[in-house]
């Protein structure tokens, strides 16, 4: 017995504004990145407009330069920024061997002139052929061709020939090339698919074209393989039980999957076995799964209680990956004629094959006396997030550490400073508004400043607020390190529900008083269901309305997780962050920062905190600069003090920075506000950089840019920094 496939679900998405294209048939569609690009197809003549979805935004952009004109049945690839087409039909028995790419980052045309191959001729003029992407090279298969000069007196021949097109880098000049194949060939076919896919031999990968099925004079259900190192075509041997043969059907390969939904399927199965050409057929919404890992053909476990909440029957549709995620648009209907067209879907469906992956770890954007709004990275195929929290108890030491020279320091030493983690922690030295830092060797005077001593396995780390009276480091560790903070596990250490949130940032004031440490309530469950159905807003916090609430507490640690929900079910969680409230009577941290690059270094600006608590002293804006030998391995450094809401960074200092790569290559900065109690917490930017390697280290490059704030204004916190 086959084990049971992925559990799927489909998902018809009506959100999709801008300008939708005309519904049609004929078309294809590629992916670039997130980008789902169609062209070409039609049904009350021929498409020669461009298309581009945006997640839930259709957009028409504006092209230039060799504009193919509209086709169908043609082929179509995508390899970086650009993407090439080649064949189709231009019009009735009128057929194109024209090979055009688009480069997307301008969009921009261009008609290609590849040389013909050395061992024979171009490949002629074709529809219904495949142009599969297989590593650096477009592997061109089969189709169906027009031997009449005369375009209406139609002599189809169906082929079987294989040509390959080197792709260079940057570069458009390029050459056909026939290879020679061994073993049988796939018979001629045309409106079949081919999909390339990737298997481990030994520590290698492999590269496999995958055809199948098609049409030569009745419809195909057979599966053929090519390896491309051998390039041996192979007939593999496949289990399960296999979907109806069919043409005009779409193929994707999603992970270790090809995915195949609709086409024209023989009316009468016992037609394929009795007839070399089939008497009546059929468009189908069928959708099958062969493990390419196994050669085996799955059974799904696709939900389906109302017919309308799955694709109608079609073919001459396209399909697309992004993510996880298989996006189907448009085709025709295989049941429905208007005249002497063809009546066309105008839906947009996605198929949830997988749950959404962990988010990142959750980051302070901002502290409060009795709130503390987080931030997390999106997930691409995550619909919403549930959120956890769990509460800590954090007790003072009897004797706490001092650092030596905090006696002999001035008022200025004594406010209490943000406090950081380093990899190589180091007894701070506090010396009243000092900045230091001797760019020849690094030597660094740190700033006053209060250094965690001996962390022992550091699992967490305030990454977006530095630590001081106001927002503690929270250091979750199996045995009690020597610092200022002792933290203890509470006995009813248990997770807590925030909400479902739609989404990536969320002032938590409060959270629900129930534990849910499986992470997914059935009231949660059925929120998120609500979010799908009614949601109108773009950020939607679902607490358990009827549920008793607890509020957060001044000067509290809480721990906070995040996962990402989608139609297929929760994903895992995140990696988990703690964060605490600030005390009363100290300023909030500095908001709307803004960092320009010029020519002395980095000009840095923000706002004062919405809550100072009294009078603003002084700023301090801090460096995360290189620290040891791990890669990790930092410290913060003073750069600036002072009361003036601006600051400039010197080239000279920017160019011994920390260069974080825990995401994008970005320069960490921290600024603090200081009232006449203390400082408060810090907000923590991520400067986003483009680096180049010289000398064998990294260096900021000038096209560095400011990485976006967030809808309150607030710059997003950065990820974590591990030691």
């Amino acid at each position: 017995m086959a084990s049971p496939g992925p559990v799927l679900k489909w998902k018809k998405v009506t959100t999709a504004s801008g300008n939708v294209p005309r519904s049609r048939h004929g078309h294809k569609a590629v992916a670039l990145k997130d980008l789902i690009v169609i062209f070409g197809g039609g049904n009350e003549g021929i498409v020669d407009e461009l298309h581009v979805f945006n997640t839930s935004i259709w957009f028409l952009p504006a092209v230039r330069g060799d504009i193919p004109p509209g086709c169908a049945a043609f082929g179509m690839i995508s390899e970086n920024t650009r993407v090439l087409m080649f064949g189709g039909m231009l019009e009735y028995g009128k057929y194109s061997n024209e090979l055009y790419e688009l480069q997307a980052s301008k969009w921009e045309w261009k008609r290609l002139k590849p040389k013909a191959p050395r061992n024979g001729p171009s490949p002629c003029a074709r529809i219904g052929h495949s142009f599969t992407l297989v590593g650096q090279r477009a592997f061109l298969f089969g189709g169906i061709t027009n031997d009449s000069e005369d375009p209406k007196n139609n002599i189809p021949r169906y082929l079987n020939d294989l040509y390959t097109l080197e792709l260079r880098p940057n570069s458009s000049a390029m050459c056909w090339d026939i290879p020679i194949t061994y073993g049988q060939p796939p018979s001629p076919r045309e409106s079949h698919t081919a999909v390339a896919y990737q298997v481990m031999d030994g520590l290698i990968k492999k590269w496999r074209l995958l055809v199948y099925g098609g049409m030569t004079g009745c419809r195909l259900g057979d599966l053929w393989q090519l390896e491309i190192d051998t390039m041996t075509w192979i007939k593999p041997t496949i289990s399960g039980d296999p979907p109806a043969p069919r043409s005009l059907h779409s193929a994707t390969v999603i992970g270790n999957r090809m995915f195949v939904f609709g086409g024209w399927v023989p009316l009468v199965m016992d037609d394929v076995k009795t007839a070399a050409s089939e008497k009546e057929w059929k468009c189908t919404n069928t959708l099958a799964s062969l493990n390419l890992d196994t050669m085996a053909w799955e059974p799904l476990q696709l939900e389906v209680f109302d017919e309308s909440l799955v694709p109608r029957a079609r073919a001459g549709h396209c399909a697309v990956a992004v993510n996880s995620r298989l996006y189907i648009w448009s085709g025709r209907d295989g049941y429905r004629k208007a005249w002497n067209n063809q009546v066309c879907f105008k839906d947009l469906w996605l198929l949830e094959t997988d749950r959404p992956p962990a988010p990142n770890r959750v980051q302070l954007v901002r502290a409060g006396t009795q709130s503390l709004e987080v931030a997390w990275g999106s997930v691409p195929t995550a619909d919403a997030y549930i959120l956890q929290i769990q509460k800590y108890d954090v007790s003072a030491p009897s004797a706490p550490s001092v650092p030596p020279s905090a006696q002999a320091a001035t008022s200025v030493a004594e406010r209490k400073q943000p406090v950081t983690s380093t990899s190589n922690p180091q007894q701070a030295q506090l010396h009243p508004r000092t900045i230091g830092v001797t760019l020849g060797s690094l030597s660094m005077q740190p700033s006053p400043q209060g250094q965690l001593n001996n962390v022992t396995n550091p699992i967490l780390v305030s990454s977006s607020s530095a630590i001081g009276q106001g927002s503690q480091l929270i250091q979750p560790s199996t045995a009690q390190p020597t610092t200022n903070v002792v933290l203890t596990n509470r006995s009813d250490s248990a997770w807590h529900d925030v909400g479902v949130i739609k989404a990536t940032n969320f002032t938590v004031t409060a959270y629900s008083a129930y534990t849910n440490d499986v992470g997914v309530s059935v009231e949660v469950l059925l929120n998120f269901i609500l979010i799908f159905l009614l949601a109108t807003a773009s950020s939607i916090h679902s607490l358990l309305l009827y549920r008793p609430k607890i509020p957060l507490s001044p000067g509290t640690a809480y721990k906070f997780r995040v996962a990402g929900l989608n139609a297929c079910g929760r994903g895992p969680w995140s990696e988990i962050s703690a964060f605490k409230t600030c005390l009363p009577g100290f300023p909030g941290a500095p908001s709307a920062i803004k960092i320009t690059k010029s020519e002395n270094g980095a000009q840095l600006t923000w706002e004062p905190p919405q809550n100072t608590s009294g009078r603003i002293i002084e700023y301090s804006v801090y460096l995360a600069v290189k620290m040891g030998t791990m890669p990790s391995g930092m410290a913060f450094v003073r750069v600036y003090a002072g009361p003036a809401p601006t600051a400039l960074v010197s080239s000279a200092v920017l160019a011994k920075a920390h260069l974080d790569v825990s995401s994008k290559p970005a320069v960490i900065f921290r600024i603090a506000a200081c009232n006449e109690k203390g400082y408060g917490p810090a907000t923590q930017v991520r400067w986003l950089q483009e680096t180049h390697s010289v000398g064998g280290g990294n260096a900021v490059s000038p096209s560095a840019s400011m990485k976006k704030t967030s809808p309150g204004g607030a710059i997003p916190p950065s990820e974590p920094i591990e030691g």
